[in-house]
């Protein structure tokens, strides 16, 4: 199964990139399933249902969500009749949506896609291990699934690779997201689950993670409050990894995707 994830999508740039390069690109490399985290889809901080439609769309299979999930009100409500819009597993009972969704591929294949937030240096929530745990045991890898992608959306590069390791041999992919800078360390795991501990994201490079340099930078030399941060609106670039699988689900190649300026480009060649 040939399977794509792109990262964190930010703002304008993000959503024009994915929109034009996704199309061509699901074709081409003739994928089976896209997930696509939409987090800061909506200006930078959170998705509305008309971004969210607008990236499945364009091909993404799956939406997932991290820290800013509810940052745009209305995600409170349309998440609830969007089942490819998946919020982090381990906030706690009763927060709407769901933190898993089982994608049915064009030649009948089952994903399951989950996504969890991590708990160092961002917000105190339920703990992510007993959340994908959970959804695993209901849908695990080889029986009811044929490959699952887990989105740990985290800020620590340490919990992130113990997702990875601890999924080892369970997930067909375990990808970090939330920096916003594409790490160089994808690769398969011992028991063939491929990691990477960020996508990065798709948005525009000529920024600080997405948004308006000024602003930023002043903040960190004044220490003082000031505007908005605003979304940085340059030519965006798609970031991701791309990952093959075998007949158990299990990855074989993995390659990280990176297309657009300010970046080296890279590509999944086994594709091409």
């Amino acid at each position: 199964m040939r399977l794509l994830f792109l990262g964190d999508v930010v703002g304008r740039s993000g959503r024009a990139v994915v929109c034009e390069r996704l199309p061509r690109l699901r074709e081409r490399w003739r994928l089976d399933c896209v997930v696509v985290n939409g987090e800061n889809a909506a200006g930078g901080f959170g998705i509305s249902e008309t971004i969210c439609d607008e990236l499945i769309q364009a091909g993404a299979d799956a939406v997932t969500l991290g820290n800013h999930s509810f940052d745009q009100r209305e995600a409170l409500v349309f998440i609830a009749r969007q089942p490819r819009l998946v919020r982090p597993a381990n906030y706690p009972p009763g927060t709407p949506g769901r933190g898993a969704t089982v994608v049915e591929t064009q030649g009948g294949a089952r994903v399951l896609v989950i996504n969890v937030m991590g708990r160092v240096f961002l917000d105190a929530m339920d703990d992510p291990f007993t959340a994908v745990e959970r959804e695993l045991t209901a849908c695990p890898l080889g029986a009811a699934a044929d490959a699952v992608i887990v989105d740990v959306h985290a800020e620590a590069t340490s919990e992130k690779q113990a997702f990875g390791h601890y999924l080892d041999g369970r997930a067909s992919l375990v990808v970090g997201t939330h920096t916003h800078t594409p790490t160089a360390d994808h690769r398969i795991l011992p028991s063939g689950t491929a990691y990477m501990s960020d996508a990065g994201m798709c948005g525009d490079y000529d920024s600080v993670i997405g948004m308006q340099k000024d602003e930023p930078i002043r903040r960190m030399i004044q220490k003082t409050p000031g505007s908005r941060w605003e979304v940085a609106t340059g030519e965006g670039t798609l970031c991701g990894i791309a990952v093959e699988t075998d007949a158990r689900g299990l990855a074989i190649r993995v390659a990280a995707l990176r297309l657009g300026p300010n970046l080296e480009e890279s590509t999944p060649h086994f594709w091409d």
